[in-house]
């Protein structure tokens, strides 16, 4: 058998093994039939909601980031195109120092808005980080160290009056 003959059965046999396999997998359950004549009977639930979290002056950065988010995530749940100057402003009404936050630019420096936007507080030796944009998938935090340069964000932010 030459080079291409070769090949040929063996991609065919390759296909006739895909095709095989394809099919014995399970198929797709059909719905169950409907037997309910009214609706559902409903559950009561003895659990409370969870406490809604709180800011800790005394606590890590662990201890408030939950706190933080719920700030980010209040300001979003407001306005969902918020700017830098929410979340900041949010964040100081929160409780957070002001002193300690940096935010980057809303806008690229040929005028577009920013693909996303991250902002933090400095909490001792480490930075409450939040990011927000559609291209990051909405919002997200995370905790880090402080920079070797004593910050919390890489590249240029904006000036927090």
């Amino acid at each position: 058998m030459d080079r291409r003959a070769a090949r040929v059965a063996t991609c065919s046999a390759a296909l006739l093994v895909a095709f095989v396999l394809a099919g014995c997998g399970p198929a797709e359950p059909s719905p169950a039939p409907s037997t309910a004549t009214g609706p559902a009977p409903s559950q009561t639930s003895t659990e409370s909601p969870s406490p809604s979290p709180t800011f800790d002056p005394d606590g890590t950065a662990a201890d408030n980031l939950a706190y933080f988010d719920s700030v980010n995530e209040a300001v979003l749940a407001e306005n969902p195109d918020a700017m830098s100057m929410d979340f900041i402003n949010a964040l100081v009404d929160a409780g957070f120092d002001k002193a300690a936050m940096e935010v980057t630019e809303d806008y690229s420096t040929v005028g577009n808005r920013a693909e996303s936007i991250q902002f933090s507080v400095r909490w001792n030796d480490a930075c409450l980080i939040g990011q927000n944009g559609e291209s990051v998938g909405g919002y997200h935090s995370t905790i880090m160290d402080v920079l070797g340069s004593g910050t919390c964000l890489v590249g240029t932010t904006r000036e927090i009056g």
